[in-house]
């Protein structure tokens, strides 16, 4: 049998777990602090973009934000959770908190990979859908939401038209007699004023090559770059947080039954 603990490796055993302790508890006060921040990032994406996502017939885009917004509130709740249980020392409530770290990891990565995918098949999806969505919708009944979309989108990123502006030549509502002899919508002129959509001259109104389909798409992509950047940034940190948690866990003795 080996000997007795010494006093001295007591001191040290207690020392090493005082330093877990307060390690862990910084971990969990910054780790509040990006879940704070991950929520910020989802509720953005959603609330201050949420028309354009009205423009995508995928639910990917949306999906991952939401995602995240959910992960940002448990990583919250994980974070206060994390610093009762380091300080009360309770392995089963580390236990717990462990099982949560995992939980949020395992979300971030489902984020990621729905990010990833849309990455690969947005372009596609914008080439076959955005026009449709602006020639058969716009202006169209109960497509309200649409129309301000599209409205937005082609005043914010000085575009008209999914391709090009005569894109807009095969509009239902441009053949209409509401339309009132215009070329394009009024939102497509460089200086938007009523009417302004019946010259459809290059000094009028807005002629980008590439159309709206290329303003969006890149919009899209830097967004699921922050969307990806923040999902890794936190998992990297989670990771870190896991291994302290082990850690303090193995440190701790064993609660009596």
């Amino acid at each position: 049998m080996g000997a007795p603990p010494t006093a001295y490796d007591e001191k040290k055993e207690t020392c090493g777990t005082v330093c877990l302790k307060y390690l862990l508890f910084t971990f969990n006060f910054l780790f509040w602090l990006a879940g704070g921040v991950v929520m910020a990032v989802g509720i953005w994406t959603l609330v201050e973009k949420s028309d354009y996502i009205s423009l995508l017939s995928s639910v990917t885009y949306a999906a991952s934000a939401y995602i995240l917004i959910l992960a940002g509130a448990i990583v919250m709740v994980t974070g206060v959770l994390g610093c009762c249980a380091t300080f009360k020392e309770q392995r089963r409530l580390l236990r717990v908190y462990f099982v949560l770290l995992l939980c949020i990891f395992l979300l971030e990565i489902l984020a990621g990979v729905l990010a990833y995918i849309y990455y690969q098949q947005l372009n596609e999806e914008l080439k076959q859908n955005l026009r449709e969505t602006m020639v058969q919708k716009y202006r169209q009944p109960e497509q309200e939401h649409i129309t301000k979309a599209v409205d937005k989108l082609q005043q914010e990123f000085k575009c008209c038209g999914s391709n090009s502006s005569s894109d807009w030549g095969e509009s239902v509502w441009i053949r209409t007699n509401e339309a009132d002899g215009r070329l394009v919508p009024d939102s497509c002129c460089k200086t938007q004023t009523l009417g302004c959509g019946h010259r459809d001259h290059p000094s009028n109104i807005y002629k980008v090559e590439g159309g709206c389909i290329t303003k969006l798409e890149n919009f899209i992509l830097d967004h699921l770059k922050i969307i990806g950047a923040v999902g890794v940034g936190i998992a990297c940190v989670q990771i870190v947080g896991m291994v302290f948690t082990c850690c303090l866990y193995r440190s701790l003795k064993a609660e009596p039954y």
